[in-house]
């Protein structure tokens, strides 16, 4: 039977005892990790979110609390009193090691049943049975470690942004939907049947109105929300660290960021990240390695064949360079051994998988004997050409992708680039952080066959670019900027227009009428007509930055109660279905699925 607290308050956490409190009293709370009956003597090992301490039960324990702490299991919850003493045989694995508790009074305050899985770090039992009991998989230790390291970040960047005069202001979580992007999550009105609310994906709009209103520096930890598919490093809802300045450029938003970086890796990890961060052009990130968000740990850049192979007979290549494509590749050195045919068709799938045609290679020996998927339909002289550009030397693997489109050529390279490094574990330990900057304003989208904006339509095109925005989008560029970190973006954030007729262009250039334009953003532009400073920010996601800074695999370990791959929460079973009474209050029909 559980028993009540009364006359019995914890002194101390289990894991904050050393050898220096040998003869102190003290009372401890916690969780049962096991319990040990050896019979003249018992061990309790409790746990609370600072670590484990040992009571200790023997001889001299009095005969109640003996036969109390026979009967305790795993998970019981329990208060004990008891004398620091030194432990006879220590533990050097645990911090309290050293010591233990002399068990003078000990209460059962909560019995446990058997739990589905046992609470320990690296457990066995999978995802989804410990993402159903979460509340028990909260308890493992690694995962308490992660989200009290995630409470200290998130202190130090309240502090940081604090300290520089940052303002943290709170936006609204039900506001319009202006879709642009991924899809909004929906909250229907009761009041206003048939209007609804949305999520907000950022709160955008609302910190450029803070910079209007006059705030001049506004941030906020906030909760962001968007409808799109899942990955390892994203959720459906998810926290930023927003912040927006005024009467600034590009080079002062991207000191503040690299300050909070600095800042905090230094007081949560005593880590000491070197500034200003490296930065490149778009254009020079996709070239040099196949992504706008690359991973600098290791080198393995990319290399252009096309002038190479231009006059080439191989279908494959000619084809990619009359349709105005490109030929390129990687070298993977010293990948001979590693990739064997087999391993090399596994990688011809994978490109395949992702919208490439194919994969071409070339293998090169320890002897210097080369097998190729394409050589007999080349020159000599054309293959010499291919591996004096890629520098490739015995033992060397050369990968090779031609399309009639360039941007699916350097992205597939991209995604092979990082594949082979984790295949051939090149991939060097650190936080290689780097600013993206200079991005195209539009992105053609082959889907619906029109351009759209790369960032959002409230991002500034450079200076160079005014007199370009009715001719040819694909040269017209933005003051946008990205915050990468090992291959993850981490921030996205560009200076604003504050000019409502270069507004009112932008939203031309992107399709949208100037009746459409008013109705989804007519707030902010008619607020741009009272005076509106010069700002610019960016969000920082706080879940991807804690991800990375630990080194998690997924951003399940990083939040408390995410969701998994197909949005939904298996502990409480949502999304779910609601009564019929809650649908007619809000004037909402459900169609059966097969009306769908």
């Amino acid at each position: 039977m559980a028993e009540f607290m009364t006359g019995l308050k914890r002194s101390c956490y289990c894991g904050d005892l050393r050898s220096s409190d040998i003869g102190k009293e003290v009372v401890v709370c916690g969780w049962t990790q096991r319990q040990r009956d050896l019979g003249q003597l018992i061990f309790i090992d409790l746990r609370d979110r600072t670590g484990i301490v040992q009571l200790a039960f023997d001889d001299s324990t009095d005969k109640a609390v003996f036969e109390k702490a026979a009967k305790v299991r795993s998970e019981y919850v329990l208060a004990a009193r008891g004398i620091v003493r030194e432990r006879s045989s220590k533990n050097k694995d645990i911090p309290t090691g050293d010591i233990e508790i002399e068990v003078k009074e000990l209460r059962i305050l909560s019995e446990s049943e058997t739990p589905p899985f046992e609470i320990i770090d690296n457990c066995p039992t999978a995802e989804a049975t410990r993402l159903k009991y979460r509340y028990l998989d909260l308890r493992r230790p690694e995962l308490q470690r992660n989200l009290i390291f995630r409470h200290k970040v998130a202190k130090v960047t309240r502090d940081y942004f604090d300290e520089q005069g940052f303002i943290e202001l709170e936006t609204p979580m039900l506001i319009k939907s202006t879709p642009e992007g991924a899809r909004d999550f929906l909250v229907p009105s009761r009041i206003h049947k048939g209007s609804f609310y949305a999520l907000p994906q950022s709160p955008q709009m609302y910190k450029q109105l803070c910079m209007v209103a006059g705030f001049d520096r506004y941030m906020q930890i906030a909760r962001c929300f968007r409808d799109e598919d899942l990955r390892a490093d994203r959720q459906p809802e998810f926290t930023q660290i927003d912040l927006e300045m005024s009467f600034v450029d590009m080079e002062d938003v991207l000191e503040i960021g690299e300050g909070y970086i600095k800042r905090l890796f230094k007081d949560v990890m005593d880590i000491d990240i070197p500034t200003p961060f490296p930065r490149y052009t778009y254009n020079e990130v996709m070239e040099r390695f196949g992504s706008d968000k690359p991973d600098t740990r290791f080198e393995m850049e990319l290399f252009n064949l096309t002038d190479d192979v231009k006059n080439s007979e191989f279908a494959v290549f000619k084809n990619a360079i009359s349709g105005g494509g490109s030929v390129r590749g990687i070298k993977a050195k010293n990948g001979f051994k590693t990739y064997t045919r087999k391993e090399i068709d596994k990688m011809t799938e994978f490109v395949k998988g992702i919208g490439a045609k194919g994969l071409a290679w070339i293998r090169i020996s320890e002897d210097g004997t080369i097998s190729s998927s394409f050589a007999k339909f080349m020159s000599d002289d054309e293959m010499k050409a291919i591996l004096k550009t890629a520098k490739a030397e015995n033992g060397d693997v050369v990968m090779i992708v031609a399309d009639a489109d360039t941007n699916t050529v350097l992205s597939t390279l991209g995604a092979v680039r990082c594949e082979v490094a984790k295949r051939l574990e090149i991939i060097k330990d650190g936080y290689n952080f780097l600013w993206v900057v200079k991005f195209p304003f539009f992105e053609f989208d082959k889907e619906t066959g029109e351009w759209i904006a790369m960032h959002h339509p409230f991002t500034s095109p450079t200076d160079d670019c005014m007199d370009k925005l009715e001719g040819d989008k694909g040269e017209v560029y933005a003051k946008a900027y990205d915050m990468v970190l090992n291959g993850i973006e981490l921030s996205s954030g560009s200076i604003r227009i504050t000019n409502p007729d270069l507004q009112k262009r932008m939203f031309s250039m992107l399709g949208l009428s100037d009746e459409e334009a008013y109705e989804k953003f007519g707030f902010l532009t008619d607020a741009f007509k009272f005076g509106a400073p010069p700002h610019g920010g960016m969000g920082i996601g706080l879940d991807r930055l804690v991800m990375q800074m630990l080194k998690a695999p997924t951003l399940r370990d990083v939040i408390a109660f995410p969701k998994v791959q197909n949005a939904s929460e298996l502990m409480t079973s949502a999304p779910a279905g609601v009564d019929q009474q809650q649908l007619d209050d809000l004037g909402i029909e459900v169609k059966n699925q097969s009306e769908v």
